[in-house]
């Protein structure tokens, strides 16, 4: 029997209701439209009297509902009432009650069968078993323990740990696989890093690595306002590497394909680049650079959506990633929120409040890029929230990958190109091509034919040394030729780029020879504070001369 047609819930000033998968979308009759403000007067199951609740959350199979209120405490300095309820959803009774101050995390993590349960309490994380939370059944006790993150997927359960550096040492997330946490050696694995003030744990389907993204609220380099991040693979076997990103900048998002053997990492400063790694953390393939913040695997893992969304104009590239394959480019303007159905054809885009107040409304695409559905909430309305209806994996059957768009009967939208702002007095001049980047093409890194093996990464670096050597003797040529008019010295010169020349005088030939070769070190040092290596006192202050040796420099070499 041919699956059903996944619906979609909708949620916003219009009521709750739900919709028609593709290719109908109309409303369905199945379910009545609840309106939300009698919501009470439609099948109400249980009545809660918790005026203050502003965190609700459903356990995998629906049995329990978790819910948390603000944590006060009296006048006098006495400790206030349980603010964390747990309800048992078939009787409505409540199963235990905690003290939960913060809201960070404040909801219990539960295996996907339910099976175990767990909550961080005072550098410790307990475990309770089938929903039982009169008994702690495990404890896992380290100091200052800050975050966990339980694996997805059947037993065995494991369970990732993060615990903040102080006083000099590092921070460290050790991965444990449940029941056992007593001993020396009970740990699967261990790493360790020093640049971290928070971190992201993102396990891949099969529990068997875990990506951890390690972030600082300050980049000491001044290099960016949103401190720095670096990415670490931790293997349930043991093995850990720091993934070495080749675009220096912020780490906008990873996500792990379903086949849990690969994940793509988008990174480094506008425009951002995106690159699908292996589970060696070497590159498999490069998308180049372009403008583009999020990353988006079909639950089949056959096709990958790169986006820009949130400040960005809300471009799209879907891309067959088994043959590396560009499919389509939509544009999904003033997006807040992007779901793939669970068929794997199908995308859902929304723009929703209170992210965005203004143009709410949704649209279903297909991944070739047609707009199969659109539909635009009331200038008075607003969309607050819409998702497809969840299926079990296995459901949908994996489909043939097509690159011709399907057909559409909602009429296509050119979206609007903004123009570049011109300052007055250039207004009635000629227009130039000029662009502030220019954007990289995608590079597959795999073996191509007739090759043994990929690049390594020393080679890659040598190929790029030897192009930039090709490129500055390029540049000397084009300078000392008549037709073209002389440049300006560049402010800084690259490594590797700096045109060996003699001036005739041995005095100012060695002069010269000694500023390259600090240069080089300088360009090194930079290298490694880019890496993640924390630099001396004596390094950094290496790296400040910079300018004044370039300068320096360029007057011996133009005999100033």
């Amino acid at each position: 029997m041919a699956p059903s047609t996944p619906l979609l819930t909708v949620r916003g000033s219009e009521g709750l209701y739900m919709v028609n998968g593709p290719p109908h979308f109309t409303e369905s009759t199945l379910f009545s439209r609840i309106n939300v403000i009698n919501v009470t007067n439609k099948g109400l199951l249980h009545s809660f009297d918790l005026p203050k609740a502003v965190c609700l959350e459903f356990s995998p199979k629906n049995t329990v509902l978790a819910t948390w209120q603000p944590y006060t405490t009296s006048k006098d300095g006495t400790a206030g009432m349980p603010n964390l309820q747990l309800y048992d959803v078939k009787t409505g009774t409540c199963f235990k009650s905690f003290t939960q101050k913060k809201m960070q995390n404040w909801c219990p993590s539960w295996s996907e069968d339910e099976t175990i349960c767990a909550r961080n309490v005072n550098n410790e994380v307990h475990f309770f078993e089938n929903n039982n939370f009169n008994t702690i059944a495990n404890k896992l006790h380290l100091q200052k323990i800050n975050d966990f993150v339980l694996s997805p997927g059947p037993q065995p359960y494991k369970v990732a740990v993060y615990v903040p550096g102080s006083k000099g040492a590092p921070s460290f997330v050790r991965l444990y696989q449940y029941p056992n946490f007593d001993g020396p050696h009970a740990a699967l694995a261990n790493k360790s890093f020093f640049k971290a003030d928070k971190v992201t744990m993102l396990w891949n389907k099969k529990a068997t690595a875990v990506l951890v993204i390690a972030s600082t609220d300050v980049d000491k380099t001044g290099a960016s306002y949103y401190g720095e991040q670096t990415l670490h693979y931790i293997a349930a076997n043991g093995e850990s590497a720091v993934v070495q990103l080749p675009k220096s900048g912020p780490i906008y998002d990873v996500v792990w394909n379903s086949s849990s053997t690969e994940f793509c990492a988008v990174y480094g400063f506008m425009p951002a680049k995106a690159t699908i790694f292996n589970l060696k953390c070497d590159p498999v393939f490069d998308f180049g650079t372009g403008p583009r913040n999020a990353a988006y695997y079909s639950p089949h893992g056959h096709i990958l959506v790169l986006a820009g969304f949130g400040n960005l104009r809300g471009q799209m590239e879907v891309w067959d990633v088994k043959n590396y394959k560009l499919i389509s480019k939509p544009v999904a303007s003033d997006s807040t929120y992007f779901a793939w159905c669970p068929d794997g054809e199908h995308i859902l885009t929304a723009t929703c409040a209170p992210r965005l107040r203004v143009n709410n409304g949704y649209k279903i695409w297909h991944y070739t890029g047609s707009v199969l559905h659109k539909y635009d909430v009331p200038s008075n309305g607003e969309l607050w929230q819409v998702s497809w209806q969840p299926f079990l994996d296995g459901i949908f059957p994996v489909k043939t990958i097509t690159y011709q768009a399907v057909p559409s009967d909602v009429p296509s939208e050119e979206p609007k190109v903004a123009t570049a702002y011109r300052p007055p007095a250039l207004r009635n001049k000629p227009i130039t091509n000029s662009k502030l980047h220019e954007e990289e093409p995608p590079q597959n890194m795999k073996p191509q034919a007739g090759n043994d093996k990929p690049l390594s990464k020393t080679a890659l670096k040598n190929q790029r040394k030897h192009e930039a050597k090709k490129a500055a003797k390029q540049e000397a040529r084009n300078e000392k030729s008549p037709d073209l008019a002389p440049t300006p010295a560049p402010q800084s010169t690259p490594r590797n780029t700096i045109p060996q020349s003699t001036s005739g005088d041995p005095e100012i030939d060695k002069k010269i020879k000694n500023l390259k070769k600090k240069l080089k070190a300088i360009e090194q040092l930079k290298e490694q504070a880019a890496a993640g290596k924390q630099l001396e006192k004596n390094q950094l202050e290496k790296i400040q001369k910079e300018k004044a040796l370039l300068q320096e420099l360029e007057d011996l070499e133009l005999g100033i």
